[in-house]
């Protein structure tokens, strides 16, 4: 084919298939990265609970004859094997997982023994791979010792001159027990670790009984043990929504005691801290609430900023970190008077620093088909026992090969014995003998092989006796073995068996405390009072003292206006929605009072950037809102719902080109909704059609809309009906639809409604209370 013959790089392939598109070709060549990193990198597999990085160090390892009672080796000798046969990826890579495979504060269970400075859980480095040296553990034998007994498949490596395992025959789920941590493409995983004991009793339970119940499996196992320690102080029925999902988030603090000094002094001692926390991180973030900084942004010390400052100086007088050789964790605070208030300083410290905090949960693996996907606890445990029942099987089938061949070179030998002139005289009288042998004596080819490189001193009585004394114990195995093979049942006997006797080699005790406990939060003392938040167009808020004010007599800066004014009482809340859906809130007790302009809410939250806060509302937390957008999706949801940091969080999904209309509040005995379009439509439905979203969302289609068209008004009405007010003929009017006339326009949410007829062109909707 000549140049000019050839397709272009744009052209759509031919029938030949000698062409793709650059989109097709971009396509492919994403997906393969993407599928390279999930199962190649990123993600550990079910099996054996390791990322291919760490079963090929763990591999080499192992084939370098580096058991635990091994001499350790330079952890650069380990990385070049690994590197140079299996895995041909960067040195420090492959060096950065083999530390953490050493780190006892990393994993629950190291696979390698580490010698020298293998980091610290302060964010210390670990040395230069010249200087540590590296062996296996015991336990890492769980993974590796049944690996030349035909129980996994091998592959080649990259340049097909070594084999490489594709799992490793794990004796327990390991992907349990060290858990896993990864970022791949469109996927994450973040697996806790699990104490030894309380899995293999949940694996062989299910194992016994594989219509064990979920509570019944929480109840052997009921939660993570995370190296460090820590408490877990989410609920039990929220840990169990958790395994039950694969996905969620743990609370978890740390662990503490007072210690009594010399004059009625006392101290707190943390002991234990929460995963992901470290004793230098928690000392910069007292740092910066003792000494705080201005923010970007801003020209002084925030409110807040001052108040917690003020608040920790109060309690704290000093703290130190004392972890060391004795002691891998101790951190010290020093009260400021021995009558500080021992919860309030414990309080403080949870709510501002990192001694409590979350802890993610996201069951994500690659599962014995080869597919990454988030997986529930029950069916981790049933895949991985269905993983370890076919590698006994293998395991059994290759012990039984091997019998059977021994047994058979065996029975070759006792012919030896029985016919030895006879056998001597084939071999002196052939010129061939493996076939002569062969012939005579009915041997296989094996058989006939073996006798050739026998040795004479073989040939002494005593050596009959003992092939008679092993032919009679390997045929002892051989019905064993086809015992295990021919009834699952002493399968799952010898498992069971197995997977115990793990347990209490190599088992050891829980480390993390479960117990349901409050979250840490800072109780502020307000006053209940009733008080009106006054909001203005351009963002300014402010509260005054009591109910029923003349709105009239609110004063704004120039060119500004009121917003809305809301009856609330001190201890609720503002919330701001900004417009790209997040949610903010602020206590209305921190609101300035009414006497000056108020302040521009956006010193009282952090608005992501680029956004602007395009509603507002205030009341109490129980109270029912409608959230709902020009496009006409919508839901209902708590007030409380809505209660966030200072940061704010995600809370109404947009698409391009939507936005936000101002909540409605509603009222007790609201019992329908009417909707009017920009096109003078009316609908009214129930409200119990709608979602009520506690996590807020997209919600669903209140009215069918046409393209262009937008909601124009949304009122809740009760019993009363519905108050139409507008202009008519130069005056204003007011008509009241109720029973059948409002029953004409009723109808199923996401109906289009009917065209309202009512006097006024622009009416105004409201409900009759």
């Amino acid at each position: 084919m000549s140049d000019s013959d050839q397709p272009g790089l744009f052209e759509p392939a031919d029938d030949a298939g000698e062409g793709i598109t650059l989109a097709q070709y971009a396509e492919r060549a994403y997906l393969d990265y993407a599928v390279s990193v999930v199962k190649g990198r990123a993600l550990p597999d079910l099996s054996d609970g390791q990322k291919p990085v760490q079963r090929r160090i763990l591999y080499a390892m192992q084939a370098m004859n580096l058991t635990a009672g091994a001499k350790p080796v330079k952890s650069a000798r380990v990385v070049g094997d690994v590197l140079g046969k299996y895995h041909p990826h960067g040195d420090q890579a492959a060096y950065d997982a083999l530390v953490r495979m050493a780190q006892a504060f990393s994993l629950r269970y190291p696979l390698i023994d580490g010698q020298g400075n293998f980091g610290s859980r302060d964010g210390d480095n670990a040395a230069a791979m010249r200087y540590t040296e590296a062996r296996l553990t015991p336990i890492a034998q769980l993974l590796l010792d049944e690996l030349d007994e035909g129980t996994v498949d091998f592959m080649p490596n990259y340049d097909g001159s070594q084999k490489e395992p594709k799992q490793l025959p794990a004796r327990l789920p390991m992907v349990l027990l060290n858990g896993a941590s990864g970022i791949a493409v469109g996927m994450a995983t973040e697996i806790p670790s699990h104490n030894l004991r309380e899995v293999t009793r949940a694996a062989v339970a299910l194992l016994k009984k594989p219509g064990l119940s979920d509570d019944e499996l929480l109840a052997l196992m009921p939660g993570p043990d995370y190296p460090g320690g820590g408490q877990v102080i989410t609920p039990a029925a929220d840990i169990a929504q958790i395994y039950r999902t694969g996905r969620g988030s743990l609370k978890v603090r740390a662990r503490w005691s007072f210690e009594e000094m010399a004059r009625g002094q006392w101290q707190l001692v943390v002991t234990e801290l929460p995963p992901g926390t470290s004793g230098q991180r928690v000392l910069e973030e007292i740092e910066s609430l003792t000494n705080p900084t201005v923010r970007p942004g801003k020209k002084a010390l925030t409110a807040e900023q001052q108040q917690n400052k003020a608040r920790l100086l109060a309690l704290l007088d000093a703290v130190r970190d004392e972890s060391g050789k004795d002691a891998a964790v101790r951190l010290v605070f020093e009260p400021k008077t021995s009558k500080v208030d021992r919860d309030e300083l414990v309080t403080v410290l949870l709510a501002h620093t990192s001694l409590e905090t979350n802890a993610s949960v996201n069951l994500v693996m690659v599962g014995n088909d080869g597919r990454p996907r988030q997986k529930p606890l029950r069916e981790i445990f049933t895949e991985w026992l269905d993983f370890r029942f076919a590698t006994v099987t293998r395991r059994s089938r290759h012990r039984l090969d091997k019998v059977l061949d021994r047994i058979h070179v065996l029975e070759g030998r006792m012919v030896v014995y029985l016919n030895v002139d006879e056998v001597i005289r084939t071999i002196r009288e052939s010129d061939e003998p493996k076939p002569a042998l062969m012939q005579a004596f009915k041997l296989s080819e094996r058989q006939a092989e073996d006798i050739l490189e026998m040795r004479l001193r073989q040939l002494a009585r005593l050596e009959a006796f003992k092939i008679e004394q092993e032919l009679k114990e390997l045929r002892g195995k051989q019905t064993e073995l086809e015992e295990l093979l021919e009834n699952p049942g002493s399968m799952r006997r010898l498992i069971t068996r197995e997977m115990e006797a793990d347990a209490k080699k190599y088992g050891d005790d829980r480390r993390t405390l479960i117990e349901e406990a409050e979250r840490a939060v800072l109780q502020v003392k307000v006053v209940d009072e009733p008080v009106t938040v006054i909001v203005s167009q351009k963002g300014w808020l402010r509260a005054r003292q009591g109910h029923e004010h003349d709105r009239a007599m609110f004063s704004f800066k120039a060119g500004d206006d009121l917003y809305g004014a809301f009856e609330c009482r001190t201890v609720d809340n503002l919330v701001a929605f900004g417009d790209n859906g997040r949610v903010y809130s602020v206590p209305v007790a921190n609101l300035p009072s009414a006497r000056g302009d108020g302040v521009p809410v956006t010193t009282l939250i952090d608005l992501e950037a680029g956004s602007r806060v395009d509603h507002m509302i205030a009341g109490a937390a129980d109270g029912r809102w409608l959230v709902a957008t020009r496009n006409g999706l919508g839901f209902t949801t708590r007030l409380g719902d809505m209660f966030t940091r200072r940061g704010g969080k995600q809370f109404v999904t947009l698409e391009t080109g939507d936005g936000l209309l101002r909540p409605v509040p509603l009222f007790d005995g609201a019992e329908r909704l009417a909707v009017l379009s920009g096109k003078g439509r009316l609908l009214v439905f129930g409200l119990d059609e709608l979602k009520q979203l506690a996590g807020g969302g997209r919600g669903t289609q209140l009215m069918g809309l046409d393209a262009g068209e937008g909601i124009a008004q949304l009122v809740p009405i009760g019993a009363g009906g519905l108050r139409v007010v507008g202009i008519y003929r130069n005056r204003e009017v007011e008509d009241i639809l109720s029973g059948d006339a409002l029953d004409a326009y009723v109808g199923k949410r996401a109906r289009k409604g009917k065209q309202l007829q009512a006097r006024p062109k622009q009416p105004l909707l409201s409900p009759v209370l």
